[in-house]
C-alpha cells in the first residue's frame, strides 16, 4: 500500500529538532565519525559519539536517541553496539541500525542479526544491505549497492513487519516503510554517494527525527527529505564532490520550510 507524506508534517519535524536540539548518540563508521557530527550540528541537533564498552549502554538511557552503524565494527565497539541497542530498546529510546555492507561480510553480517534482537526503531540501508538482512541476497560490493531500491522492497516489508521497524531504503528513490505504507521521495543528488559519509549520517540524521516522538514513519521519511532536500541546494554551489560536502552541512543548516515545500518530491 502507498501512502501520502504530509509536507507540513516534514516542516515540523525539522523546526522541532532545532528547537530541542535532542542528543544522538552515534556508534559510528570510524571513517565518518567528523561528518556526522557535524552534520548533526548542523541539522540543529547534539552529536555524542558514545561507543565504548559500560559507557555506551549508560548513554543510550540519557540519549534522545542512538545510530547503530557497522561501518567499521571493531571487537570492543561491537560490545558496545550490543550494550547500547539493549539499553535503547529497554528504555523505549527510538534507535536506527544501518547494516553497513551485511551480507557481504560475515562478522558485521552475525552482529547486525544479533542486534535486530533489541527491535530497531528505524533499519536504514541500500537495496543490497536490505536484501542481505532480509535474508534473500548476499549483500553488495562493500558498501556500495548492487541493487535497485525497488528490489528490496519486498525485504523491507519483512524486515519491518517481523522487527515492527521502519525500513528506508536508499536510492536514486527512497523507500520508506512500516510494513503497510510506503513513501517514496525522489529528490537528491549524485554526490551523495561521493562523499564519505553521505549515507552513513543520514542513519544519525534519522536517530534525531525520531526523537521528536512523533510517528515513526513519517519521522523516517522527513528525515530523508530534508536531507536530500539539503544535497539539491548544495550542488548549486559545488564545483565537484570535494566542494559540495561543505556545501551540503551549510544547507542542512540553513534549509527552509519553503524550501521544502517547493522542493519536495514525495509519493
Amino acid at each position: 500500500m502507498t501512502t501520502r507524506l504530509d509536507v507540513a508534517d516534514v516542516c515540523t519535524l525539522l523546526e522541532s529538532v532545532r528547537e530541542t536540539a535532542p542528543l544522538v548518540q552515534c556508534l559510528t563508521n570510524t571513517v565518518v565519525t567528523n561528518f556526522t557530527a557535524n552534520v548533526l550540528l548542523a541539522i540543529g541537533a547534539t552529536p555524542a559519539m558514545t561507543d565504548i564498552p559500560t559507557e555506551a549502554g549508560i548513554f543510550a538511557e540519557i540519549a534522545s536517541a542512538t545510530l547503530v552503524n557497522l561501518g567499521s565494527p571493531r571487537a570492543e565497539q561491537r560490545i558496545a553496539m550490543i550494550e547500547a541497542a539493549r539499553a535503547a530498546h529497554q528504555s523505549g529510546s527510538p534507535w536506527v541500525l544501518d547494516p553497513v555492507a551485511v551480507g557481504a561480510l560475515p562478522v558485521r553480517t552475525a552482529l547486525a542479526h544479533e542486534l535486530l534482537e533489541y527491535l530497531p526503531t528505524a533499519i536504514r540501508g541500500n537495496a543490497s544491505e536490505i536484501r542481505a538482512l532480509a535474508g534473500i541476497g548476499v549483500g553488495g560490493r562493500g558498501v556500495d549497492a548492487v541493487d535497485r531500491a525497488e528490489s528490496a522492497l519486498d525485504a523491507a516489508l519483512h524486515l519491518a513487519r517481523t522487527h515492527s521497524s521502519i525500513v528506508a531504503i536508499s536510492g536514486v528513490t527512497d523507500l520508506i516503510t512500516d510494513g503497510t505504507d510506503v513513501l517514496r521521495i525522489s529528490n537528491g543528488h549524485r554526490y551523495l554517494t561521493l562523499i564519505t559519509g553521505g549515507g552513513c549520517a543520514l542513519g544519525a540524521v534519522t536517530a534525531a527525527f525520531l526523537a521528536m516522538g512523533k510517528d515513526q514513519l513519517t519521522a523516517t521519511a522527513a528525515a530523508t527529505a530534508v536531507y536530500t532536500i539539503a544535497a539539491e541546494l548544495a550542488v548549486v554551489y559545488a564545483h565537484g564532490p570535494g566542494t559540495f560536502g561543505v556545501a551540503f552541512i551549510d544547507a542542512l543548516a540553513t534549509v527552509d520550510s519553503a524550501t521544502i515545500v517547493s522542493r519536495a518530491k514525495i509519493a
